[in-house]
């Protein structure tokens, strides 16, 4: 957790809360500019802060202990206005009130997820209907960011997955000032996320902070919520990167017990991926890596499973050169290294002796 701030530090963030009010106020004044308008001021609060700001806003202490613990992401001007609206949240009345004018534009809910998500769990509301246009616009936003950093495979928007994770699902006080769909709403998303940011440690703790649901009877308990959810986010990936990467982690659901539904929902997803041509038209890795994923979470039924998708690519001729090819290198590469490891174990075993 950062410092109070300085006398330089809020001097500093008071002047960025004045510049984005001035860039909301255009906004609303030019209609035909608005989208563009909104789409630089998200741009500039997603920046990465630059060595010169660190050191005004956190100081050369500061500094060194987040360089020190490290992060899984850039530290971003949202970064530090989150927690300027919370130590002042007077200074983000003004910037909350005109983002509420332009609620229904695009951008807008990114803005006010990457500004407000600390705000509204740490300040006290009692206006009901302002809470669940606010939670309902952080779960949009949060939704919409995150798309984002799946579509350019970073992680910029990483400390706004982690807050919502670890300081507002697993921290019943704050949960519990959302109403309770939004919290539901709040579940599902980190449910689709939470293999992208590389958070699956936390699963177990996740899966217990659970809310109830209407559904439940039909659709099973948090684990299988869960797991649908993730096998929906899977049909939608069409970065390679990403997709490889929650085909890695994917195999941490190993041991969570899944109604019969659920299980043939996932593994139904995972053998989508196995097979050239569409409806996903999975690459190379993609295939091989849904086939590990799969072969490591149903394990029974292997051996079949591999002779019938080679059945069926027999009756496709036109994949048939391409899968000798790859065959063949494979075969070559295989023993190139089995040479490569016998030569290597000669070697130590000559030079063993010597030594002795």
């Amino acid at each position: 957790m950062l410092r109070a701030l300085t006398h330089r530090s809020s001097a500093y963030l008071t002047a960025l809360t004045q510049e984005i009010e001035r860039k909301l106020q255009r906004a609303i004044a030019s209609p035909s500019q608005r989208r563009n308008l909104l789409q630089e001021l998200f741009a500039d609060i997603a920046l990465e802060v630059d060595d010169r700001a660190k050191d005004i806003i956190l100081g050369q202490e500061d500094v060194d202990s987040v360089v020190e613990e490290g992060t899984d992401g850039p530290l971003c001007f949202y970064d530090m206005l989150a927690n300027h609206f919370v130590w002042m949240p007077a200074n983000g009345e003004p910037i909350l009130y005109l983002i509420v004018q332009l609620w229904s534009q695009a951008f807008a809910s990114h803005i006010f997820a990457l500004l407000f998500h600390k705000w509204l769990f740490e300040v006290q509301l009692d206006n009901s209907e302002e809470l669940i246009r606010y939670s309902s616009g952080l779960v949009q936003g949060a939704t919409n960011v995150f798309w984002i950093d799946i579509q350019t495979n970073t992680r910029r928007f990483h400390s706004l997955f982690r807050y919502l994770l670890l300081e507002v699902a697993f921290v019943p006080e704050k949960l519990n000032k959302i109403p309770l769909q939004a919290q539901r709403e709040l579940f599902l998303l980190l449910s689709r996320f939470i293999l992208f940011y590389d958070l699956v440690d936390n699963l177990e703790s996740f899966l217990r902070q659970f809310p109830s649901f209407p559904n439940a009877l039909l659709v099973g308990g948090p684990a299988d919520t869960f797991v649908i959810e993730l096998s929906d986010q899977l049909q939608k990936l069409k970065v390679e990167p990403v997709l490889l990467h929650y085909l890695s982690q994917i195999k941490v659901l190993q041991g969570l017990e899944l109604r019969m539904t659920t299980s043939t929902r996932l593994k139904t997803c995972l053998y989508s991926f196995t097979s050239p041509g569409g409806p996903m038209y999975p690459t190379r890795a993609v295939r091989h890596a849904a086939w590990d994923a799969l072969d490591f979470l149903f394990p029974v039924g292997r051996y079949p499973r591999h002779v019938i998708s080679l059945f069926f690519r027999l009756l496709y001729p036109w994949y048939w050169p391409s899968s000798c090819w790859n065959f063949v290198i494979s075969c070559i590469q295989a023993v190139f290294y089995s040479v490569l490891r016998v030569l290597f174990n000669g070697w130590d075993k000559l030079i063993k002796p010597n030594q002795h």
